[in-house]
């Protein structure tokens, strides 16, 4: 029998796969799947293919059962919730905007079930992402781009450690996702054509302001004034948790013409519209950072930056600023710079590191 790995089956095509490639490769494959937001109806789940319910739960079941792998369900509520939701609700109330899914990979799919993997004697666990790694000359562990663009997940991955990449498998990252279809077709898996996990699983209305209203045990933002860049109040706005940099629809307010977020105040409770044009940044700064690829970063480095997932990305000069910050200085200036989005740095095909935007 080959080494153990633990394959993280949220019940979905990419994952399932995972798990049959790993064991064509000779790995002792054991499938787990994380309860971690389980408490919405079946039909919702349903609806929005989410990825942590417990229709998630049967489908990867019986994936497993085709597959003849063993199948655990491990509770990871408690953490979720520390790590990810509560994390997400304290961002938007303090003005930021979050990648909840980022969190969620560190601490949970990683943190969380690498230490339970090892105490049952796995040496590795796995995933269905779309990336790869690779242990550079430098003997660091790097996360490095899919053959896939429009797939690739690797900026959701910039804030593993190097002793979760060690000990850390992506077998499709060398496949597109046409493919990883066809491969589940023909091994005759349920969830062949099952539809792909909506962005944030435990929000399936994507309604982020009423979820925080009903979830968070932090005071709510009230509602307060639409400003100018120079405090010239032009109306009033719902609370901030409803806002994000950039956001020209939605805004509930009409100047003749378009207008766009482009600074949330949360000390003042503000909101600072402008012109398209006042989007538009040469800097920025971001803080807890981890780095991957690189070590470290001495004196001024040339990387490509992502500052969302959806960013085909910047060429930017990066300088280390503080202990913990660095400034990037971007070539061109790029669009809705958003606090609380994930800053991630790339060296070639490879993540260098990142950091979240002051």
């Amino acid at each position: 029998m080959g080494k153990k790995v633990v394959v993280g089956m949220s019940g979905g095509v990419d994952s399932s796969v995972a798990a049959y490639l790993l064991k064509e490769q000779g790995y002792d494959v054991i499938g787990v799947t994380m309860q971690i937001w389980q408490d919405e109806d079946t039909a919702v789940q349903e609806e929005n293919g989410g990825c942590c319910g417990l229709s998630a739960v049967e489908d990867a079941r019986r994936v497993a059962r085709k597959l003849n792998i063993p199948h655990y369900v491990m509770n990871f509520k408690r953490v979720f919730r520390e790590k990810v939701i509560d994390y997400f609700m304290k961002e938007y109330v303090d003005g930021k905007t979050p990648n909840p899914c980022i969190a969620c990979n560190r601490f949970v799919k990683w943190e969380a079930l690498l230490h339970r993997s090892l105490q049952i004697g796995a040496e590795y666990i796995a995933t269905g992402h779309y990336a790869n790694i690779e242990q550079l000359q430098n003997g660091r562990y790097a996360v490095k781009t899919s053959v896939t663009a429009e797939k690739d997940q690797t900026y959701a991955l910039y804030n593993l450690t190097q002793e979760q990449l060690a000990h850390t498998l992506m077998p499709i990252g060398a496949y597109r996702k046409e493919e990883i279809r066809t491969i589940a077709e023909q091994i005759g898996l349920s969830v062949a054509h099952k539809r792909d996990s909506q962005e944030i699983c435990f929000i399936p209305d994507h309604d982020y302001a009423a979820f925080i209203d009903r979830e968070s045990k932090e005071q709510i933002p009230p509602p307060g004034n639409f400003v100018l860049k120079d405090g010239t109040i032009v109306g009033e706005h719902k609370g901030i948790t409803h806002y994000t940099v950039g956001q020209r629809k939605g805004l509930g307010i009409a100047l003749g013409h378009p207008v766009f977020v482009t600074e949330i105040r949360p000390k003042t409770n503000e909101v600072v519209l402008g012109e398209d044009r006042d989007v538009y940044t040469e800097e920025l700064f971001a803080d807890r950072l981890n780095f991957m690829a690189l070590e470290e970063i001495r004196g001024e480095v040339e990387l490509l930056a992502k500052i969302r997932y959806s960013d085909a990305g910047s060429l930017c000069r990066v300088t280390r600023t503080g202990e913990d910050e660095i400034h990037c200085r971007f070539f061109k200036p790029v669009r809705a710079v958003t606090p609380g989005q994930a800053l991630v740095l790339y060296d070639g095909a490879y993540v260098a590191g990142g950091g979240i935007i002051r």
